[in-house]
């Protein structure tokens, strides 16, 4: 007869491999290429400098303050030559590197704060009348200005459903002044030269967003682009992307739905497993609370229901706003939403796999390698935990005099988050001392060489002495007590035993049916 704890290993292995399935196949690997192409194509296509007449990418401009982008913003938009420069014959339809479907038009959206908003020194009031501040929420600007008609010359409050964007400067309002791009190409360079002759973009604005969505049928991947374009209050501008590739229509092939099943199943193991840990609770009480490996099936439960929650959301979702995003091709469908909550069920599903497989060491017992390095954890955690607060007091302490001392002139450590990752680095061999020197050429050696000795020399070796010496005590004793632990191989015979008997009995079972209907008059 098969163990109770030998059944729950194999609910959970095939409760892992539908985990498996659902997460590793349910969108399409060509996402990997779709985002690196669009990136590629934005940065080639969508941006180029004012400052020179090169074209350059995206990425690379540093002024972008009173130019709306003309050229390669709309060649990158409406594709009208094929690849020998014959003229594509006329349609109502763009389709970008002839796969992509641009879906409905692009958008084109600005974010300004109000003059006055920052306090001008006294000595300056007669040299500077003006002064804006950076972008926050209560200094955003929401006035008309221009011509005053039309929606680009008047603040608009996005939606319920937009989300705020969180930019390298500032976290941004999901409103603005915006309008769309018409169908023509020849009226886009119109509307692009009439904002920019009656100065649509003004010394308050401090972002510039650009958003459009592609759709790809042969691979049935949704692409949601956002351009940005960042005005500091210093000057310049900051350029970024951001690109989700997703695959918001899921079941419509064969394999989609056997994709389905497989969801279903791994919600049905779900349902089952908190039953299972609610009647544990139950009879162990607070003796419950005691067990990592509760916790740790506590925590499992709760990103399994958030995924499952994230998918129903976002199925439903979908179902309700895609007709309603295609209706019109004149006007910018807003599939940022729909993307952000697959993103969001992406990242979930994510953490799931992944203390899903962290469970695995709850199982290993019939392993007395693994056994020996999961005791040895677990007997060393008091110790790494004292060494933790010794190692992250010394580190941060670093960190911040990093930050201190070589914040204005390092990127590296422009803030105490860069500084606290470039220590990382710096641990793992990937650093730059010139950058530390010439940031500070008293300060910066004196700082890389203390780091690495009392970091890497002295606290990672304490931390490698604490396991080495735990382990060899866990090792000693588990050489002293003889192994009573299931094996590997006693598992899969005890499975392997389960299984023919039960198709044994169904067989036995039909045979007596069968007898039984053929007896029957």
């Amino acid at each position: 007869m098969i163990s109770t704890g030998t059944t729950r290993k194999m609910h959970y292995l095939v409760h892992l491999v539908c985990c498996y399935m659902t997460s590793y196949f349910s969108d399409n690997c060509k996402t990997f290429i779709s985002v690196p192409s669009t990136r590629w194509r934005t940065s080639q296509n969508y941006q180029h400098c004012p400052s020179d007449s090169r074209r350059q990418s995206f990425s690379s401009c540093s002024s972008l303050k009173m130019e709306i982008p003309k050229g390669p913003l709309l060649d990158g938009l409406y594709w009208d030559k094929w690849y020998n420069n014959a003229t594509l014959p006329p349609q109502n339809k763009s389709y970008i590197y002839y796969e992509n479907l641009l879906l409905g038009v692009a958008q084109i959206r600005q974010l300004k704060v109000r003059n006055n908003t920052c306090a001008i020194y006294p000595y300056f009031h007669t040299l500077l009348k003006d002064c804006y501040s950076d972008y926050h929420y209560r200094a955003e600007d929401r006035s008309d200005f221009g011509l005053g008609n039309g929606s680009e010359w008047k603040y608009t409050s996005a939606s319920s459903l937009s989300q705020w964007y969180w930019g390298s400067m500032s976290l941004y309002n999901n409103g603005g002044y915006m309008f769309t791009l018409p169908r023509s190409k020849q009226e886009s360079m119109q509307k692009l030269a009439f904002l920019r002759q009656n100065s649509w973009l003004t010394r308050g604005t401090r972002v510039v967003f650009i958003d459009f969505s592609t759709y790809n049928a042969n691979l049935n991947l949704f692409c949601v682009i956002k351009l940005v374009v960042e005005f500091p209050a210093t000057g310049g501008a900051l350029t970024s992307s951001h690109i989700y590739s997703v695959k918001l229509l899921r079941y419509v092939t064969y394999y989609d739905y056997f994709l389905a099943s497989c969801e279903i199943i791994f919600c049905l193991f779900i349902i089952t497993f908190i039953i299972q840990e609610a009647i544990k609770m139950v009879k162990l009480k607070k003796e419950y609370f005691r067990s990592a490996w509760n916790w740790l099936e506590l925590l499992l439960l709760g990103t399994s229901v958030l995924a499952i929650a994230f998918n129903i959301y976002r199925t439903v979702e979908v179902s309700l706003l895609m007709e309603e995003l295609l209706s019109d091709d004149r006007v910018y469908p807003d599939f940022y939403f729909l993307a952000f909550w697959q993103v969001r069920y992406n990242n979930m599903v994510a953490i799931n796999v992944f203390f899903a497989w962290i469970k695995i060491f709850k199982y290993v017992n019939f392993n007395k390698t693994m056994t020996q390095l999961s005791s040895t954890l677990s007997r060393c955690a008091k110790d790494l935990t004292g060494f933790a607060i010794i190692f992250f007091t010394i580190f941060f302490a670093y960190a911040q005099l990093g930050y201190l001392a070589f914040g204005s002139q390092a990127e590296e450590f422009s803030s105490f988050q860069n500084c606290i990752f470039t220590q990382f680095r710096i641990v793992l061999g990937d650093f730059n001392f010139y950058t530390i020197e010439s940031a500070n050429r008293v300060l910066g050696p004196i700082y890389f060489i203390t780091f690495v000795f009392f970091v890497f020399f002295v606290l990672l070796n304490v931390f490698l002495a604490i396991i080495n010496y735990t382990y060899s005590e866990v090792k000693a004793a588990f050489e002293a007590i003889p192994s009573q632990e299931l094996k590997l191989i006693d598992l899969f015979i005890q499975v392997s035993k389960h299984f023919c008997k039960c198709l044994i009995e169904f067989k036995i079972r039909e045979g007596v049916l069968s007898y039984i209907n053929s007896k029957e008059p």
